[in-house]
């Protein structure tokens, strides 16, 4: 029973229900470690040979990180009004579902969690493993088995899992920190050229960064296979800047949404934008495009020709911070979905459930942390001609183009629907900056579709969400429930 009028309730008795609202405890620094830290992982490491693979120039290789920069701020420029009208916990899938109804809101729990999420939670697990094996091997010991790894792996998962699980302001703490680390380091893999360069003690033969590795910047001519490694290329540039709406789905858990949001999600993005330019700046002032193409990791072998042997090390230690802040930034953020599913019975309703003293969705949190860990034993199990972490990144990728691009064109139906929803952000430019913004995706999948690799994977996923389609009608989903949807409105808890 609930206390008595004038008695104080006790903290240590649970009450018989347990809480299903999320208190507001994330700040604007917090939030934008969130944005950056989650995108910075493995992409600026493991994309940049495919890219130059793709586009031998190295000014249209400039162009696609730009492109991809620019396509990435310009959809924060209009997420964060979508994010301000809705800051509920659930991000992507509350847009949806309030914005074209319940199947689609439905279809992008079903593409995040099975696809998106966890594939991007094990291809991070996996990467933040190999530099931790990449480290102790530079020590001298032998290589650990296929089955070890795997091991360290799940084991990093776990703990996570738990961090997140003690509360979200351990975790996002935790985040704060990870991402300033990661920023730093990455800045110095940026400015290593020319630190080296100017280096007082460097002898005549010391490296002189050459912009003639920049040559040739752009094609004499343009051809349709120029035109359709571009495309390919900003299909590639996707994985490094994916991430930026991780801040939606804890909008729940920010101070001051309405102001925090949008700075959060600009700020964030931009830092990201510019650290990408400067660490290929960075590759090509060391690297000969042709040799960059052909290198496994472009930053290990820039920090082996600058640094020697310990330039491995260097590497290693740069991309375990960026992965694991990565990783345990999508742990804090990932399991909100499934939160808001199960307050609306597409999910099951005790995944709603708040833990009754670490006041986190702790149920949630451990089954996406178990799928995860399933991805990383099954890719074990089942791998193909692909490296583990490159079938991972495409299990990811397929279904986030369409999607994400469909969460940011909600703002076209929240004008219409809440025109008198308070906007303390509006989108500049709005209708013309959303139409815009629907343009690449549009030649990305256009261009996906018409190369028979990326169609076959492009079949494949239609055919999985097209699974989703059918288990939302045979569960019987598609009916209205007898009880309403119960409204939680997050509480504001002082830092």
């Amino acid at each position: 029973m609930p206390p008595t009028s004038g008695t104080p309730p006790n903290p240590r008795v649970p009450t018989s229900l347990p809480p299903t609202s999320l208190p507001r405890v994330l700040g604007y620094w917090t939030a934008t470690a969130v944005v950056a830290g989650t995108i910075i992982g493995s992409g600026i490491f493991f994309k940049p040979n495919v890219i130059a693979q793709q586009v031998p120039y190295s000014g249209l290789v400039a162009l696609v990180w730009l492109l991809g920069g620019g396509l990435t701020l310009l959809g924060a420029l209009i997420y964060a009004e979508v994010c301000v009208v809705l800051p509920q916990a659930g991000g992507n899938y509350v847009f949806l579902r309030e914005s074209y109804g319940r199947l689609f809101g439905w279809m992008w729990g079903w593409v995040d969690f099975w696809m998106i999420r966890s594939g991007s939670l094990a291809a991070l697990a996996i990467a933040f493993t190999a530099s931790l094996h990449d480290i102790y091997k530079a020590r001298g010991n032998a290589a650990l088995s296929e089955w070890s790894l795997r091991g360290i792996t799940v084991s990093v998962l776990l703990i996570l899992g738990v961090v997140n699980m003690r509360g979200v302001r351990l975790g996002g703490g935790l985040q704060l920190v990870l991402t300033l680390i990661k920023v730093g380091t990455i800045v110095g893999l940026a400015l290593l050229p020319a630190l080296v360069w100017l280096w007082p003690g460097a002898s005549p033969d010391a490296f002189v960064p050459s912009t003639q590795n920049l040559q040739p910047i752009w094609p004499e001519s343009w051809s349709l296979a120029i035109a359709a490694g571009l495309a390919s290329a900003l299909l590639s540039v996707l994985w490094p800047y994916h991430g930026w709406m991780n801040i939606a789905p804890i909008a729940g858990e920010v101070r001051d949404p309405g102001r925090t949001l949008p700075w959060a999600l600009l700020t964030g993005v931009g830092v990201v934008v510019v650290l990408y330019l400067s660490c290929n700046v960075a590759y090509y002032l060391t690297l000969p495009g042709a040799e960059l193409a052909q290198s496994e990791t472009p930053a290990t072998q820039v920090a082996q020709r600058l640094l020697g042997p310990a330039g491995a090390i260097f590497v290693s230690f740069v991309i375990l911070c960026s992965t694991f802040g990565s990783l345990n930034g999508n742990i804090l953020v990932g399991p909100r979905l499934l939160f808001a599913m199960g307050a609306d019975s597409l999910a099951p309703r005790w995944l709603h459930a708040v833990h009754p003293r670490w006041q986190t969705p702790a149920s949630a949190i451990a089954v996406l942390v178990g799928w995860s860990v399933l991805l990383v034993l099954g890719v074990g199990l089942f791998a193909s001609g692909k490296k583990p972490f490159d079938q991972l990144t495409d299990f990811a990728m397929f279904g986030a183009v369409l999607f994400e691009t469909m969460a940011v064109l909600a703002i076209f139906r929240l004008r219409q629907t809440r025109p008198d929803a308070p906007r303390p952000y509006r989108c500049p430019g709005y209708p013309w900056l959303p139409a815009l913004y629907v343009l690449l995706p549009l030649v990305i999948l256009t261009n996906m579709l018409g190369r028979w690799e990326s169609a076959l994977e492009a079949v494949i996923g239609l055919a999985f969400l097209g699974l989703g389609v059918a288990t939302y009608f045979a569960l019987g989903l598609h009916r209205p429930r007898p009880q309403p949807r119960p409204h939680h409105a997050a509480t504001e808890v002082p830092s």
